[in-house]
């Protein structure tokens, strides 16, 4: 591909408009065109990005001058899509989910790794600092071992009209695998891979249709279980998401589904309490104990547990998580 990598984009939602605006901020990147079964939203797409509008995915496949395609559309197409970009011989990311089937997310990796592809998924959480901070302090044990973990998305449905595909299980297949995605990737990225033991949905009263909007699972991994649960039915300003990981010593909590705010609670010795803040330079500090002299002693698990401080840190701001969501689109290109 050399240096310069021209991209073909297939859907023209506002997603996808979101990411080719940050794609564009990469230096050697271009935007070669846009397709969509909606002309017009095609048209809106090319007229603020500045690209040409191709009449179907076989068109916009078939130009040499393209070398990596985009996916950004309802789940239901992507496995087709990607598969028809793959056989062209072109590199693609796709949006999650890579398939509404293990079977055929399997049968595209395989085939791209046979015919050295590149074929990707956007999770893009994988990309955020924080996942990387969080993935030190398990790894290292700043907090001792795992307990247990949570993520909880009470997210709005005001623009998921009850026409949207969002609530069709054929095209999105449900809310575990549309979105949910994001989040198992997360905890099995920190934890390993772990076993489902129990979800289930709820389905919406009161519709013609039926709506699935609020999901729960219990996932078991090797240090411990982690709850997730997805509601699709507040007000855009009551929208908010949080995740929290729960240690021997203290926890650690995330907020936005872009997590780009933490905070730290627990019980740590000086040597972690000096990486802390050398990690978080802007966080604040909040005392609630402090020795220089002696360390505290106190139990758990039956074990006793030394410590030089117990302290809660908050580092980062929700306001910043469209600049964070922009930076995680941009570092994954």
């Amino acid at each position: 591909m050399g240096h310069q990598l021209s991209i073909g984009i297939v859907g023209a939602g506002g997603f996808s408009l979101f990411a080719a605006t940050a794609f564009l901020k990469v230096r050697g990147i271009s935007v070669a065109g846009v397709m969509d079964i909606v002309n017009d939203s095609a048209q809106r797409f090319s007229e603020h990005i500045g690209c040409k509008v191709y009449p179907d995915l076989v068109t916009l496949i078939q130009d040499p001058s393209i070398d990596l395609v985009y996916i950004a559309t309802p789940p239901s197409l992507h496995y087709e899509q990607s598969r028809q970009a793959l056989h062209a011989g072109k590199h693609v990311i796709c949006e999650k989910p890579a398939a509404l089937h293990t079977i055929e997310a399997e049968e595209l990796a395989y085939f791209a790794r046979q015919h050295q592809l590149l074929y990707t998924v956007n999770l893009m959480q994988r990309y955020n600092p924080l996942y990387s901070i969080v993935n030190t302090l398990i790894e290292e044990k700043w907090l001792g071992e795992f307990l247990h973990g949570f993520f909880e998305n009470y997210a709005s449905d005001e623009k998921l009209i009850p026409e949207h595909w969002f609530w069709d299980r054929q095209q999105s297949g449900g809310i575990f695998i549309e979105h949910g995605v994001h989040f198992f990737d997360m905890f099995s990225g920190w934890l390993g891979q772990g076993q489902l033991l129990h979800a289930f949905e709820i389905n919406r009263a009161g519709t013609d249709r039926e709506i699935s909007d609020r999901v729960q699972a219990v996932v078991l991994y090797d240090q411990g279980p982690v709850n997730f649960y997805h509601g699709f039915n507040q007000p855009k300003v009551l929208d908010r998401q949080e995740m929290r990981l729960q240690f021997d010593h203290g926890d650690i909590t995330l907020y936005e589904w872009v997590p780009v705010k933490i905070r730290i609670h627990g019980l740590v010795t000086n040597d972690i309490l000096e990486k802390l803040k050398a990690l978080f330079p802007d966080a604040a500090f909040e005392m609630h104990e402090r020795t220089v002299d002696h360390s505290y002693v106190v139990k758990g698990k039956f074990k006793d547990i030394y410590y030089d401080a117990r302290v809660t840190m908050i580092s980062g701001d929700i306001a910043d998580k469209m600049q964070r969501y922009e930076e995680l689109v941009i570092a994954m290109i």
